[in-house]
């Protein structure tokens, strides 16, 4: 990784956006053996068996040892959870196995609240309790009903970290994958929302980034979880991953995909995992101990119910964005109850990014200033807004984004660049020259104020 890649994942962990996704690679102690490849191999030796493949990446070891005892044996496969957890066990229990280096480096990097894990056993969970308090969300389908949580909605405010075991805990029962049609099972699940799906963890998930760190998924199983883990197709999506494996790891398949399909997932082989973990925890140490600058003002709150959210590129548009402000308050609006406008003129990427898009969520109308500045723009943070927006959109029954020229001449085809990237349907456009709107979106602003007042009948 450059310094420059360094940079941008450092700053997205300070502001909590980001989510490890622990992978088995991370399972390895400091002589080299990994957890999973020891239980599967302990539980071969009970059959008397051998592994058919031993250079397994350690996420199948195990559920090839257990189809291998199933199909050699004709072991039931309803047996095989409870050896595959004693198993498991037994290795952390004679082999005195510790939780490795690389864990306990992730579980002290604080700034990560949300937390997945991509293995059965609960070294992570372990390290993280150390940490502090901690909220355990199992997906299983087959868990019973009592046992089930999802991510609280409070999670944001109530502290410690929330761990989200992805495919199961290990038990003496059919409640984690413990073979690859498991492993299948678990993601139809997800896909169907079936039984037990953390549907509200999934859903932070997907407005996070992910850094998945050594999980050596199968090809199809790692397209699969990135596509369920962003609300839109990856070509489109608006946020980033990173994906950090092995240099040996067998993922060319994967790595052509993401590569054509999903730019922004930055794939890294150039360090093992767990050196990864080292450099990313000695970094984030490093910050943590360096003085802290004075920090900027705060913007307010997001309303939650606020009748405009106006969207603006910074680099062109401030102007005219506080003008077209000053004439919704002329209308009658009423401050932050009414007019969500962050006044920073810094892009606000990184350090406001969640409140901004709570904002987009709870408004009542998105309005987003198109020009020919912002046409010019290569990047800015803006256009995650009006993405954010767009998603927001499809699922309403009403008009829900107002987009408004403010160049002097209303131009749109000279705009079809920046319209067509921000809106896929669109839509009735209208002009407010430098902010000023014309008589026109004048009238229909203060006709949608006016209704936003109405009580519901």
């Amino acid at each position: 990784m450059t310094e420059q890649d360094w940079k941008r994942l450092l700053r997205q962990v300070r502001e909590g956006l980001v989510v490890p996704v622990v992978g088995s690679e991370l399972l390895r102690d400091e002589a080299g053996h990994n957890l999973l490849s020891l239980a599967a191999q302990r539980l071969l030796q009970g059959y008397g068996l051998q592994a058919a493949e031993p250079e397994l990446a350690p996420f199948l070891a195990l559920p090839r040892a257990v189809a291998q005892v199933h199909l050699m044996c004709q072991t039931d496969l309803q047996d095989l959870y409870a050896e595959a957890h004693d198993a498991l066990e037994a290795v952390l229990s004679e082999h005195q196995y510790q939780a490795p280096v690389a864990l306990q480096q992730l579980a002290e990097i604080s700034d990560f609240k949300l937390w997945v894990s991509a293995t059965p056993d609960d070294l992570l969970a372990r390290c993280l309790r150390q940490r502090g308090a901690l909220t355990e969300v199992v997906h299983a389908p087959k868990l019973p009903t009592n046992e089930w949580q999802d991510l609280p909605p409070d999670w944001s405010s109530r502290g410690g970290a929330h761990l989200l075991y992805l495919f199961g805990r290990a038990r003496a029962a059919p409640l984690f994958a413990a073979h690859e049609e498991d492993v299948l099972e678990y993601a139809h699940n997800i896909l169907t929302r079936g039984s037990q799906v953390p549907t509200a963890f999934l859903g932070a998930l997907q407005e996070r980034s992910l850094l998945l760190l050594g999980c050596s998924f199968p090809d199809w199983l790692g397209r699969f979880l990135l596509r369920v883990t962003n609300k839109s197709r990856l070509s489109e999506k608006t946020k980033r991953e990173w994906l950090v494996d092995r240099p040996d790891a067998e993922q060319g398949g994967l790595t052509h995909f993401l590569r054509a399909y999903s730019r922004d997932t930055e794939l890294f082989s150039d360090l093992e995992p767990s050196a990864f973990v080292a450099e990313l925890h000695r970094r984030w140490k490093l910050e943590q101990a360096a003085p802290k600058p004075a920090s900027l003002p705060n913007p307010a709150e997001p309303p939650p119910a606020a009748v405009f959210f106006v969207s603006y590129s910074r680099g062109s548009d401030q102007a005219a964005a506080q003008a077209l402000v000053q004439t919704l308050r002329d209308l009658g609006a009423s401050g932050p109850a009414d007019v969500w406008f962050d006044t920073s003129t810094l892009e606000p990427g990184d350090h406001f990014a969640q409140r901004i898009f709570d904002g987009i969520a709870g408004c009542r109308y998105f309005v987003p200033l198109i020009s020919r500045g912002a046409e010019a723009r290569d990047e800015a943070f803006v256009f995650r807004e009006w993405r954010r927006a767009n998603e927001r959109a499809e699922g309403m029954n009403r008009d829900f984004i107002l987009p408004l020229i403010v160049d002097a001449e209303f131009q749109p085809e000279r705009l079809s660049h920046v319209i067509s990237r921000g809106w896929r349907e669109h839509l009735d456009l209208g002009h407010a020259p430098g902010g000023l709107p014309n008589e026109r979106t004048r009238q229909r602003l203060e006709r949608l104020l006016r209704e936003s007042r109405r009580p519901l009948v």
